[in-house]
């Protein structure tokens, strides 16, 4: 989530477009393998609306729910079929009773390997892990990391948890009001960490300007970033050691000089080693080997993260006040 392309002053409106198809975007083909994965006459519907800046997706399966972040309204929303969307919990990321603004609210989310939710917090600049049933959602929460030697974490963007129990996360300074010069800033860079299943906080690249989107592939062999602005946006790719190190850290594909809303953000890569990346413009997807062979167009909106269906047949999009979907196949 890039905090320089919110508008400010959003206002939050109400959430409609439930049951209703508003196409907003379109396929763009690099490569005839697209085909394989995504039909080029492939409606960009908008499900939800109204909201301030969307992010962190996550499709909950045993309860057909899509969970999306709205960073700045400080709330998890849930969405299904059914019911459309409507708040999960609220506040998110940012539990302090002194009011703020900015980016304070939650944004990426996983299931840990028990099925509980664990929440970037950007406001309280923490992981945490919400201390309720998904059935029975309360605004509680449990740290589950958030320092690195004595000092507080900038603000926890994205994150990836292996079969093995290890955690990997970014962790750049969006969350702050003012930026990586804000003086609540304890740390000096803004980093991709792994927490080790025993507990062990380890710094894997401290290099990015603003580290974001991060996942691994199938193989477990390795590990992509996206970072998201500056004259190194793009995504990264390093090789995984046995032990959970990285190293090798080289391109594994760049926008460019593109000119289009949004930056290297959020990013997911489905069974077959496919990489959808949201950047400028959209959603650009590529094979493992960094090729790109095709984008949904999301025109005048910036797309921040993505979430695959279980079936991997669905993709769902958060961009700006938004939740859209794509079914691919």
């Amino acid at each position: 989530m890039n905090r320089n392309f919110l508008i400010a002053g959003i206002l939050s409106l109400s959430i409609g477009y439930h049951g209703f198809a508003q196409e907003v975007g379109e396929i763009e083909v690099v490569s005839d393998e697209l085909a394989k994965i995504v039909k080029k006459d492939a409606e960009i519907e908008v499900i939800a609306d109204g909201f301030q800046f969307t992010e962190g997706p996550l499709w909950v399966a045993d309860k057909k729910m899509l969970l999306f972040s709205d960073v700045p309204a400080n709330t998890i929303y849930q969405w299904t079929e059914k019911d459309g969307a409507s708040v999960f919990v609220k506040p998110g990321g940012y539990t302090d009773p002194a009011p703020r603004g900015g980016f304070m609210g939650p944004n990426g989310m996983i299931l840990n390997h028990k099925g509980n939710l664990w929440i970037c917090q950007h406001g309280d600049r923490r992981i945490a892990e919400l201390d309720a049933p998904l059935d029975a959602p309360e605004a509680k929460f449990t740290t589950v990391i958030g320092a690195y030697e004595g000092k507080g974490l900038n603000s926890p963007n994205d994150l990836f948890l292996t079969e093995a129990g290890d955690l990997y996360f970014t962790d750049p300074a969006y969350g702050f009001e003012n930026g990586p010069s804000d003086p609540k800033k304890e740390l000096e860079f803004q980093g991709v960490y792994k927490l080790s299943k025993s507990g062990e906080l380890t710094v894997l690249i401290d290099s990015l300007s603003t580290p974001n989107g991060i996942s691994i592939f199938p193989d477990g062999k390795t590990l992509l970033v996206s970072n998201t602005a500056g004259p190194k946006r793009g995504w990264y790719s390093y090789d995984i050691a046995s032990d959970g190190s990285v190293s090798n850290g080289k391109v594994f594909a760049s926008p460019g000089d593109i000119k289009a809303p949004g930056g290297c953000d959020g990013l997911k890569i489905d069974k077959k080693e496919n990489v959808f990346a949201t950047g400028p413009g959209g959603v650009w997807i590529f094979t493992k080997k960094g090729k790109l062979i095709g984008k949904i167009k999301v025109n005048g909106l910036t797309a921040a993260n993505v979430a695959l269906s279980p079936d991997e047949k669905t993709l769902y999009i958060t961009a700006t006040d938004k939740l859209l979907r794509v079914e691919m196949r």
